[in-house]
Parts: structure tokens; sequence; C-alpha cells
């Protein structure tokens, strides 16, 4: 009976789904980045051309 019992706890248990929701939500994200790709590489090499701009003015 502790046999079924340990078994029955373990197929119940739930400590997994944490995992499984981190593996979505990192999909997810991979994801997008890869669709916004272009969109993110001219907003980071805009922001980096202001910093250079901006510190040739100092």
């Amino acid at each position: 009976m502790n046999r079924l019992k340990g078994i029955r706890e373990l197929l119940t248990e739930e400590e997994g789904m944490g995992t499984v929701e981190i593996i979505l939500i990192i999909v997810v994200l991979v994801g997008l980045v890869i669709i916004f790709k272009n969109q993110i590489t001219a907003i980071v090499n805009n922001i980096f051309n202001k910093i250079t701009t901006q510190t040739n003015k100092v």
C-alpha cells in the first residue's frame, strides 16, 4: 500500500510544472527575438550611435 501511495503522490506532484513554464517562456522570448531581430538591431545601433556622438561632444 505504501508503494502505491508513493507512486500516486509522485504522479500528482506539480513541482515540475515550474520547469515547463520556464522553458515555454524562454521559447516565446527566443521566438520574439527572431521575429523582431532587424528592429532590435536598428534600435541598438541607434543607441550606440547617439552614445558615440554625445561622447565626442564632451
